[in-house]
């Protein structure tokens, strides 16, 4: 893997964005750090690649908004260079509540960013690596949730539904761009020890569950980024439109 390698992360500042980004520059990719708020914090996963003798970029885009994400992936391309690769690994959750006490509004943000962010940013790398548009070929990996098999009842069905449509993105993007020398993969983790849970109002979540879970515990965020990695990588070059469901055997 050499510098010319371009990976952007789409909320890339915390959690398995920011592990994946990390194990992306110790691998040589350069790495573009998207995030939307958090700038300190993108910007310390950014440092701490720089002081390593990778290459990386913090840019802010809120991937929900089509306008922010063309410009994104144009700065990417001025400070970075030809795409190569994407993760899309932005996704929002809200409060723990059953359906009955959803609102439109709270539905709407949820399938803005994990569905219409990721479709946006699916189209935008697909312009620029697919070899029909002149590009040289690429990987995407898609973040979804082992929610999308679950269903998340009582907590999340609104986050769990917008992941099933990753799912179905994931699949049928495959198909379309496999002769294009684009591969269309997801990673689907289960219980992670992210700051995502506090979103949900359950920062102790994963303590709370992981007994459910087969393998007794719950996940870091390193692991699923190395499951991210191998999809990303070469060794996966005959593998398109998988999943790979990092969730200790649930």
């Amino acid at each position: 893997m050499s510098l010319a390698s371009v990976l952007l992360i789409t909320g890339g500042g915390r959690g398995i964005g920011a592990a994946t980004a990390l194990e992306a520059a110790r691998r040589g990719y350069a790495v573009a750090v998207n995030y939307r708020r958090n700038a300190a914090a993108a910007e310390q996963v950014v440092t701490e690649i720089r002081l390593a003798g990778g290459q990386a970029v913090a840019v802010a885009a809120d991937v929900a908004v089509e306008a922010e994400v063309v410009a994104l992936f144009e700065q990417v391309d001025r400070t970075l260079g030809p795409l190569t690769a994407l993760v899309n690994n932005a996704g929002i959750l809200e409060t723990q509540m059953r359906l009955e006490s959803l609102d439109a509004a709270r539905i709407q943000r949820i399938l803005a960013t994990n569905v219409t962010g990721t479709l946006l940013c699916c189209r935008e790398a697909a312009r620029r690596m697919s070899t029909r548009h002149g590009g040289k070929g690429g990987a995407i990996v898609n973040v979804s949730s082992v929610a999308a098999r679950t269903g998340s009842p009582g907590e999340y069905v609104d986050y769990a539904a917008s992941k099933g449509a990753v799912d179905t993105l994931t699949m049928g993007l495959a198909q379309e761009l496999a002769g294009e020398g684009i591969r269309v993969n997801a990673v689907r983790p289960g219980f992670i020890y992210t700051d995502m849970h506090a979103d949900g109002g359950e920062p102790g979540r994963v303590d709370r569950v992981k007994a459910f879970v087969p393998m007794q515990r719950g996940g870091q965020p390193e692991e699923v980024a190395r499951a991210i990695l191998w999809l990303l990588s070469d060794e996966s070059s005959y593998t398109t439109g998988s999943f790979i469901d990092v969730a200790g055997g649930r």
